[in-house]
């Protein structure tokens, strides 16, 4: 559907009931309605999300549904799952979905079935797993593996690193994970200290197999690798790949038979659920990473069979709408109460922000409305020690998901009880603000003179009326994990209809990189181009360290 989001029938409804809504504090939409939690709450897949706490009715709700249905939602949700070819500037379907599928579906792109191709890569991720697992998978010394290091970047690296990162407790004792994404080489360095060339296995993920952060990083880990006595003929056995380039891998030295295919119908944010999540089953091994992939194929079909009133990625999707569009709010935190969860908001970040990051339809016309918030966040109680100030008592308003693990896998019994405390209660005070009179009786009850108490009263007051979602997970396992994922991929995607950009592609990326090439060949005198006189300072700079 070619429409701008201003434009649609329902929008001018949506904007008149929101000037009417401001005068509702969400504090009193709660004193209103009692039963508001459980109406504005959805579970599925190990998942609850609680959007209670955002400034919306029942009212609200209706109109955003209205909205998303003239916006085509679930006729664009159901050509992606069929594979019709969404991606319109590059002509793709858009199949992650299909990675995640059972064995029985089938699901056909220009006349072929995927799943067949699909399944017979997983078949040769759980069998290469295994020999290394087992030990049967030798070094060229004849020593079995015991480290394997990712070389990618971007999808190919966050996605997995993120999933490793956060299944911590699921990690067998037979190999150590590690990842290297930054052309700077620190990054390698720190890694290729703590590894032995005789027991490392590379894995190198690039779809074209010549993104010039990840081929530098995988030629100077191959020479390392040489470097330690090894042959060339020794790269297949510590070297495989995760490409739709045969030809260059084989030229840089890994045998056809390591060489696992990617396909333009998986985009690399997108891409963890494939042979890129090859890491990942390395890490906690094959049942665990079919476990990831059936929870996410749980929310796959939520997504795709729940009405939209009751299917939780379009409502946290419209919810951001919501906030985003009509609220005016510019950014969103993502508040994770789970250390294993650390490197989640940085997954996210990527997935939220590079997808819909745009502002062209896809009809090629200019949005005239805001499209993907500034994605930030950290695990709590971190943030609640650090940004968390801003967030109530900021001049900006910004909404908050928060994430919280009932159950946790740890042992120390008390611990947990105060981490959702506060996690429960960040959430309320973002939504209640401070009650004057019991913030005085607090400064006076800790002994501050009454004088004083009186001119730091208004220091201490935030307003309240600030909106978040809490998405309660039961227990954080590897079907959990991909459950929350897909949800989060699925909103995107929502958020991507409705403001009717193509989630699928990234072209705002390219142009860093043509401009890097140029600066390169100056910094090594291939070459001088024309540049501001800024860029041009630096450059010499540059070229007078290096």
């Amino acid at each position: 559907m070619n429409k701008n989001l201003m434009l649609i029938s329902v929008y001018p409804e949506l904007l008149s009931h929101c000037s009417c809504l401001k005068a509702d504090s969400i504090k009193s939409l709660f004193q209103s309605d009692l039963t508001r939690f459980q109406s504005m709450t959805v579970s599925v897949a190990g998942l609850l999300l609680d959007y209670s706490k955002n400034q919306v009715t029942d009212e609200t709700l209706r109109l955003l549904l209205q909205l998303a249905k003239e916006c085509g939602v679930a006729t664009v949700r159901d050509a992606m799952f069929s594979g019709q070819k969404i991606n319109v500037s590059e002509n793709r379907a858009v199949l992650h979905t299909a990675l995640r599928s059972s064995r029985s579906e089938s699901i056909f792109v220009d006349g072929e079935d995927v799943i067949l191709r699909i399944q017979s890569v997983l078949d040769r991720m759980q069998s290469l797993t295994q020999k290394v697992l087992s030990g049967e998978w030798k070094g060229y010394t004849g020593k079995r593996i015991t480290d394997v290091v990712n070389i990618g970047i971007g999808g190919s690296d966050l996605g997995p690193r993120m999933v490793v990162r956060t299944l911590r407790r699921y990690w067998l004792d037979a190999v150590k994970v590690h990842f290297v994404s930054n052309v700077d080489a620190h990054d390698l360095e720190s890694v290729l200290d703590r590894v032995n060339p005789e027991t490392t296995l590379f894995i190198v993920s690039s779809k074209s197999f010549t993104t010039k952060e990840t081929i530098m990083n995988a030629q100077s880990a191959r020479q390392w690798f040489l470097d330690s006595g090894a042959d060339v003929a020794d790269v297949r056995k510590h070297f495989v790949a995760v490409t739709a380039n045969v030809d260059e891998a084989e030229s840089f030295g890994v045998h056809e038979a390591n060489i696992f295919p990617m396909w333009d119908w998986v985009g690399g944010r997108y891409s963890v659920w494939s042979a890129i999540g090859l890491p990942v089953m390395l890490a906690v091994g094959v049942n665990h990473f079919m476990e990831f992939l059936s929870g996410a194929h749980t929310m796959d079909v939520h997504f795709r069979e729940a009405p939209l009133e009751r299917n939780m990625p379009v409502l946290l999707a419209l919810i951001g709408i919501w906030n985003r569009n009509f609220l005016g709010y510019h950014t969103l935190a993502v508040a994770p109460y789970h250390e294993d969860l650390f490197v989640f908001s940085r997954w996210l970040q990527q997935l939220e922000m590079e997808s819909n990051g745009k502002g062209v339809q896809k009809n090629g016309e200019p949005v005239t409305c805001e499209t993907s918030p500034v994605i930030l966040g950290n695990t709590g109680t971190n943030g609640q020690h650090s940004y968390f100030q801003l967030f109530h008592q900021g001049t900006d308003i910004c909404p908050v998901d928060f994430i919280a693990v009932l159950k946790p896998s740890h042992s120390f019994d008390k611990h947990h009880a105060v981490l959702l405390a506060n996690c429960f209660a960040q959430a309320e005070a973002l939504m209640r603000g401070a009650d004057p009179q019991k913030a005085k009786e607090y400064m006076l009850a800790k002994g501050i003179p009454a004088e004083r108490v009186e001119s730091l009263l208004k220091q201490t007051q935030f307003e309240g009326n600030r909106p978040s979602n809490m998405i309660v997970m039961n227990e954080l396992r590897p079907e959990t994990l991909g459950a929350l994922m897909a949800l989060y991929e699925h909103k995107v995607f929502v958020q991507g209809v409705i403001w009717n950009i193509n989630s699928f592609d990234q072209w705002g990326v390219e142009l860093g990189k043509a401009l890097a090439t140029n600066i390169h060949k100056e910094l090594t005198g291939e070459a001088v181009f024309e540049h501001d006189s800024s860029t041009a300072g630096l450059i010499e700079l540059a070229k007078a360290a290096l």
